[in-house]
Parts: C-alpha cells; structure tokens; sequence
C-alpha cells in the first residue's frame, strides 16, 4: 500500500520523453542555472560514467576535462533544471561504472565508438 502511494506521487514529477543514452556515451546536458533574479541555460558535455537509481531517484554522472582537471556533476534524471539530454556520440564499454577513467589522461581517456543511430555529424 505504501508503495502506491508514493508510486502515484512520484509519476506526476516523471518526465515524458527522456533520451536513449547509456554508460560511456558522450552527451551535451542542457541545465537551468540561476543567478540572483537572471536565469540561463549552461551546457555541460562530457562522458556519462554511471547511472544509478530508478524512478523518481535516477541520476547520472558525466566527467569532463578542463584543462587538466577532470571535472564531474551529478544530473537527477527527472530535475526540471535538466532542461535537455542530447547524446552526440556513443562509446563501447564492458563496465556498468567507469570509475576507472579518473585515473587515465590524454588520449587514454577516449572509447571506442559503438556504432549507433545517435551519432550527430558535426
């Protein structure tokens, strides 16, 4: 009964249409960011390196270089301040977690590309 009821509640925050995208994927996420009374839209891109949760609860992480600092955000899937998710390239991985990426640099951090219908050409 429990679980009823927190299923109804939470399916009216779920979002409609959410991306196919998995582990390694490189994907551009669309964010809502306020600043005192402004608000903009910040994109990071990046590879996503987990997934974790269900429902209500998912959220991903996607890692990032700046320079020569990695740098990594955690999305809830169902925010309403993830504005959009486009997966631009897809990557070829055995793993559910890439947590083995934060120790690689350079070239060594690239996947290999898994051929898939969400490949933009640039």
């Amino acid at each position: 009964m429990k679980t009823e009821i927190l299923d109804a509640v939470e399916s009216k925050s779920l979002k409609d249409k959410i991306p196919h995208f998995e582990i390694g994927d490189i994907v551009e996420v669309h964010c809502r960011i306020k600043e005192g009374e402004k608000e903009r839209t910040q994109v990071f891109s990046g590879t996503v390196i987990a997934r974790k949760g269900r429902g209500i609860n998912e959220n991903f992480t996607v890692r990032r270089m700046v320079g020569s600092e990695g740098v990594e955000r955690i999305f809830p899937l169902h925010s309403p301040n993830v504005l959009d998710i486009k997966p631009i390239r897809s990557g070829k991985t055995r793993r559910a977690k890439l947590y083995y990426l934060r120790d690689r640099t350079g070239k060594a951090v690239r996947l290999a590309q898994r051929h898939s219908d969400h490949t933009i050409s640039r």
